[in-house]
């Protein structure tokens, strides 16, 4: 794997966890760098042969203004925008390991296809817009299912794993949930593309994580139409990323890169060998308000702070490992 990340201009990034925690913002603020390749819009449909598609479709490229994406929250899109579009790779050779018709299933990935997605992720470096995109950079929330996998490819990657006060990350999974799931049913198109990319955070085609047979999302009676559905899906998450991320994982509090956007990207930077006067996001980082719903189940907003305390904790040996390893 070293011999890949020397070819690769440096260690991959890597950023996943639950939607609605600032992965998108993270992920924009590394990719503006211009150190980094991601799949972006112009690689489909062909995400799985970026060079052919490339050479195939440059004669065609055309400009696209930027506009807001379909989530309704302020970020700009455009043809050349990174997205989360690894996962097809994933459920190109892995679909019946973890994709289950009311479920999405951790799982073991064997030795061939760790092999295949170094390869992947070469050949996407590859196929770079520019010559300084020597690097790798993915957000895949998908990846919590697998991080075993992603360490054992890159095992120097810097794995980003973003987290939210559970009460407001739950709050605005629910409310993305609704708005999704207004999406017209006779939009066929967006439902199949949703499950063509494996995309199944929000709307009619979610299916939630389960990292285990107790996976407490499973016991309860609460569906998706109620807000203690996604606190519960929010507390099997992050306690299961809590065991299973690495020590070298980097837990980000989402409040603390709001609330002073410089200084956690700083270290981030610092710890990708990037400098922070490449940083272009920072005055662009906005804490949203706060919301308030009712009928919160008192147990599990309990059991989830005590969780996101066990968070915090984590984010803060994280700003000691980069003061340590700068």
């Amino acid at each position: 794997a070293g011999g890949d990340q020397q070819k690769l201009g440096g260690p991959p990034i890597f950023i996943c966890g639950l939607a609605r925690a600032g992965t998108t913002i993270l992920m924009r603020t590394f990719y503006d760098t211009g150190a980094f390749r991601s799949l972006t819009y112009r690689d489909m449909p062909f995400v799985l042969m970026p060079t052919i598609w490339k050479r195939l479709s440059q004669p065609f490229h055309q400009y696209e203004a930027l506009k807001e994406r379909s989530h309704g929250d302020r970020i700009q899109v455009n043809f050349d925008s990174p997205e989360a579009f690894e996962e097809v790779f994933w459920k190109t050779f892995c679909a019946d390991k973890y994709i289950f018709k009311d479920h999405l299933k951790s799982h073991q990935v064997n030795e061939e296809v760790v092999d295949q997605f170094r390869e992947f992720v070469r050949q996407i470096v590859s196929s770079k817009d520019h010559p300084n995109q020597l690097r790798y950079l993915s957000k895949n929330n998908n990846n919590v299912l697998r991080l075993d996998a992603i360490q054992q490819a890159f095992p120097d990657a810097l794995i980003i794993i973003p987290f939210r006060d559970p009460v407001q990350q739950a709050i605005s999974l629910f409310q993305q949930h609704r708005q999704f799931s207004a999406m017209p049913e006779k939009n066929r198109f967006a439902h199949d593309y949703m499950r063509w990319l494996g995309h199944h955070e929000f709307g009619i085609t979610h299916k939630p994580f389960r990292f285990g047979e107790n996976d407490s999302v499973f016991a309860t009676n609460y569906t998706p139409d109620n807000v203690n559905y996604w606190l519960t899906i929010w507390k099997n998450t992050y306690r299961n990323l809590l065991k299973r991320a690495s020590p070298g994982s980097l837990f980000v509090c989402f409040e603390d890169l709001c609330r002073s956007p410089r200084d956690v990207l700083l270290g981030l930077f610092k710890l990708a060998g990037l400098s922070i006067e490449e940083c272009s996001a920072g005055k662009k980082i906005k804490a949203p308000v706060n919301r308030e719903v009712k009928n919160i189940e008192a147990e599990i907003k309990e059991e989830a702070l005590q969780i996101y305390q066990n968070l915090l904790t984590r984010a803060q040996e994280s700003t000691m490992q980069v003061q340590e390893d700068v």
